[in-house]
């Protein structure tokens, strides 16, 4: 498929306030990018008219409950066939920050055996409390997840985070078994870092939000859904990386296009 040709729907929904960095992002790809608010893809059920779908960051139904619950339970009734049907298809899922918190309550993330019914994991409270900062990042997957081809293994990159409930878990009884699996499946994608390289193995500084494994970022089994915490749109360009006035020449673009346009051009080799 030719880059032009592919189609990326971004949802909103009340509070999500990340959909305009994501669509200028996605634009500068060079792709085909809709914002459209969930109540209206509702009515029309059209997903699979998409080659992509985003779930951006935010702060939806200002994130009672739980972050991402409504959000999650709301699409689950509403499309949730038409959304299974999708990520069955293999086309991929992307849900950042908020986005993330969705697709773990939706069941899509893990998905150790396909969607699961109750949730498997969760996006708790910070242990340090609300934090919106610049954080490192490295990916840690080994290949299963195809989103990430164009990201050079063990590649840690600076992208900022702005949660208050991103502290990935497993349930205890079940924590051993099921980073186990991630490991067998293959399914980490990112995890956070210190600026050597070293995992903080929970140290507040480097990792924010004081994540099981120092976890910022999983896919399921097949590859095809992907959910992390940091906003790669917001370190798309080299001007919003913190120190770009400091680095003369070089690229244009910051760390968070890596991601962004690995997930393009997957779409593109695929199809």
């Amino acid at each position: 498929m030719r880059r032009h040709e592919i189609k990326i729907l971004i949802m909103r929904a009340p509070g999500t306030n990340c959909d305009t960095e994501t669509y200028r992002s996605f634009k500068n790809l060079g792709v085909q990018v809709s914002v459209i608010h969930t109540q209206k893809i509702f009515k029309e059920k059209n997903l699979l008219d998409y080659d992509i779908i985003i779930f951006p960051g935010g702060f939806s139904y200002g994130d009672y409950v739980r972050s991402g619950a409504i959000w999650a339970k709301e699409c689950e009734y509403k499309i949730g066939t038409e959304l299974s049907k999708f990520v069955e298809s293999g086309r991929p899922v992307i849900g950042i920050c908020n986005g993330f918190q969705m697709l773990v309550e939706m069941g899509f993330l893990p998905g150790f055996q396909g969607k699961s019914k109750y949730p498997e994991a969760a996006l708790g409270n910070n242990s340090y409390g609300y934090q919106c900062r610049w954080v490192r990042i490295r990916n840690v997957n080994k290949g299963m997840c195809p989103l990430l081809k164009g990201v050079p293994r063990n590649m840690i990159l600076r992208i900022p985070v702005a949660h208050g409930e991103g502290r990935f878990l497993f349930p205890k009884d079940k924590q051993d078994a099921y980073l186990e699996k991630l490991y067998e499946n293959d399914q980490l994608a990112f995890r956070y870092v210190k600026a050597d390289g070293s995992f903080p193995e929970g140290e507040p500084w480097d990792n924010p939000n004081g994540s099981f494994h120092d976890i910022a970022g999983i896919c399921n089994r097949e590859g095809n859904v992907l959910g992390l915490m940091p906003h790669p749109e917001r370190a798309y360009f080299k001007w919003l990386m913190p120190d770009w006035t400091r680095e003369e020449g070089g690229p244009e673009f910051g760390d968070g296009r890596y991601i962004l346009e690995s997930i393009v051009k997957y779409v593109e080799k695929k199809n």
